[in-house]
């Protein structure tokens, strides 16, 4: 395997956050994106990380185990893939994450994946704090309304906020590899 400093970050994109009853903005879309950035990252012998969050909670839609906590299986990593478990927005507290990077000498991180203001928000923002040089994917990223904010006002905000001191945003076409 080619030696790469570079790794693809899948944020909490499972089945739970496309349920019926309250899919997360333009799903379909953003699985199809993920999509075209995982074939991407594997052609080019990419790393893939995927970040799983779960509840302990018994009976929350992300309960450890249960279908909604399950990652989306149009997305259903490989076996050489990172799967880390998360349970809180952080993708770094009490995780394994920073030891896979340090492990694998990764200092690039492509992020995409779901909830923009909570976990894709935070993975950027920590991340950037501890020195990598972050991508945000500008149409790989998604959420819900939240109050009187609309999704597409939640992820247009964070591109703008991001990029201004975060991370670059580049969209899904302009990622490179």
């Amino acid at each position: 395997m080619e030696i790469t400093d570079t790794a693809l970050i899948i944020v909490d994109v499972q089945v739970n956050m496309f349920s019926p009853e309250n899919p997360v903005y333009q799903g379909e879309q953003l699985l199809t994106t993920i999509v075209r950035l995982i074939a991407r990252a594997r052609s080019a012998q990419i790393p893939i990380i995927y970040i799983q969050h779960g509840s302990q909670r018994q009976g929350h839609p992300m309960e450890v185990g249960s279908a909604g906590w399950q990652i989306h299986p149009a997305l259903a990593p490989y076996s050489q893939d990172a799967i880390i478990q998360k349970h809180m927005s952080s993708s770094f507290y009490q995780t394994s994450l920073e030891e896979y990077l340090v492990n694998h000498q990764i200092q690039k991180l492509v992020i995409t994946g779901i909830q923009t203001e909570l976990c894709v928000d935070t993975i950027c923002r920590e991340a950037c704090s501890r020195d990598y040089d972050v991508t945000l994917v500008k149409d790989g990223h998604s959420t819900w309304q939240r109050g009187e904010l609309t999704a597409p006002q939640i992820i247009a905000h964070h591109n703008s906020l991001l990029n201004d001191w975060f991370v670059t945003v580049k969209e899904e076409q302009a990622i490179p590899f």
